[in-house]
């Protein structure tokens, strides 16, 4: 694990072009995301960026939530250079513990890497019962016919 790293929830250090460029062209989750979407998205979430010394940052995580029940973990990555020394983890964990989520229920989707998530608590779900909606957003530009009347 790298020691030269560390972890902070301060808006004001992240690079926002860096979060824009990985996730709009690497993400499969985020492929195509406006600039002024991840803008808004960090606006309203707690962030965490793991940097390198020097102040380069290398990977990012993002959580939406209430605060006193759930939360969501979402725009997770670690830069390419940089993967498979630790850091996907050591991210995690501290997302994980922090105090203001560790006593609340995580919820993350992804098809690629449960198995960065369970050690730190994460179990699959079953929907054996259950349904699982999801509802995309329609794009603020676009008209649709469907929609209802006000």
């Amino acid at each position: 694990m790298d020691s030269d790293v560390t972890i902070s929830t301060d808006r004001a250090r992240l690079d926002v072009a860096l979060v824009h460029e990985y996730l709009s062209k690497n993400a499969y989750w985020a492929l195509g995301r406006e600039r002024h979407v991840v803008e808004q998205s960090i606006a309203a979430s707690l962030n965490f960026g793991i940097y390198e010394r020097r102040g380069a940052m290398l990977g990012y995580a993002r959580v939406v939530s209430d605060f006193a029940t759930v939360y969501y973990l979402a725009d997770v990555f670690v830069i390419p250079a940089r993967r498979r020394q630790g850091l996907g983890r050591r991210l995690i964990e501290y997302v994980a513990t922090h105090p203001e989520l560790r006593s609340l229920t995580g919820i993350l989707i992804t098809k690629d890497a449960a198995d960065l998530y369970r050690p730190f608590g994460f179990q699959d779900m079953q929907t054996i019962d259950r349904v699982a909606l999801l509802r995309r957003g329609i794009s603020k530009n676009a008209s649709d016919s469907r929609r209802p009347e006000p």
